[in-house]
């Protein structure tokens, strides 16, 4: 509950005066919406059997505050963007969204969307797998994959029950990132592919012998390396760059006919900021 002129002063002598004797008091919005006098005489009075506050009026609060002092009531700092909870779901953030849109795509992928019966999903991280608290990605994953082919608006409180309504079945995996280098490959046409390299997304065939070559992305980066090969009579028969952006780093995959000795490849991790 926000605190406007509408809502300061909300639970007040009358409004107790309307309750039932015993009730709990949780406030964990804003300090004014309550006027502390009147839950005080409130609690003495029976009718407030306790008291639960992380807000009020004057914060941080007079520390002779009857409110305060009252041994059925109890307090807390407002530190609620501080706790666990809060951390992870800031840290997951940026996922929700994705997460939201790969369901879509999926459903929307497979010819009779409503036919779906069962998705993985993976999640990498570095984080300890118990550590990771997916139920928001997993409910994001399943809006995208119910809304579009039905009424049902899915949130994070029915998710599970709505997919499990349809027979839809979300089984989940977590992979531990160890921050050793990440390798990604697929086969295409028969044949191997290296597809990523640590957070660098290249194509490459693996037959034959691969450059991998680290590098600041910049003009001539490509002609400098393939004058090198060129010299050393070495012919490249593909080569892919990953880049996080424009003149920032990126991966320079080669694949060449012939194996490069170590004066070649030493040649070419002193060119222009290069690493092979």
């Amino acid at each position: 509950m926000p605190l406007t002129s509408a809502t300061s002063k909300i639970l007040n002598d009358q409004t107790f005066a309307k309750m039932k004797n015993g009730v709990r008091i949780v406030n964990v919005a804003r300090g004014g919406v309550i006027d502390e006098e009147a839950l005080v005489k409130a609690l003495d009075a029976g009718i407030v059997a306790q008291a639960a506050l992380d807000v009020f009026t004057e914060e941080p609060p007079p520390k002779d505050s009857k409110l305060i002092l009252h041994d059925r009531v109890t307090v807390t700092p407002h530190l609620g963007a501080s706790t666990m909870e809060a951390q992870v779901l800031t840290e997951l953030k940026p996922f929700v969204e994705l997460a939201e849109k790969l369901g879509r795509l999926a459903v929307q992928l497979v010819a009779g969307g409503s036919s779906v019966k069962s998705v993985k999903v993976t999640y990498a991280c570095a984080r300890a797998p118990d550590d990771l608290d997916t139920r928001l990605l997993r409910a994001m994953t399943t809006k995208g994959l119910i809304e579009p082919i039905s009424s049902v608006f899915v949130n994070l409180v029915n998710a599970d029950f709505t997919a499990k309504q349809r027979g839809l079945r979300i089984s989940e995996e977590r992979i531990l990132l160890d921050g050793s280098p990440e390798m990604e490959g697929r086969v295409k046409d028969g044949i191997p592919h290296l597809t990523k390299v640590g957070s660098f997304e290249v194509d490459v065939s693996l037959e034959g012998s691969i450059i991998l070559c680290r590098q600041v992305d910049q003009p001539g980066m490509i002609g400098k390396v393939g004058t090198i090969l060129a010299e050393e009579n070495i012919n490249v028969s593909f080569m892919s760059v990953g880049r996080i952006a424009p003149r920032k780093q990126a991966v320079m995959a080669i694949g060449v006919d012939e194996q490069p000795n170590k004066e070649c490849l030493k040649r070419i991790g002193i060119r222009g900021d290069l690493g092979h």
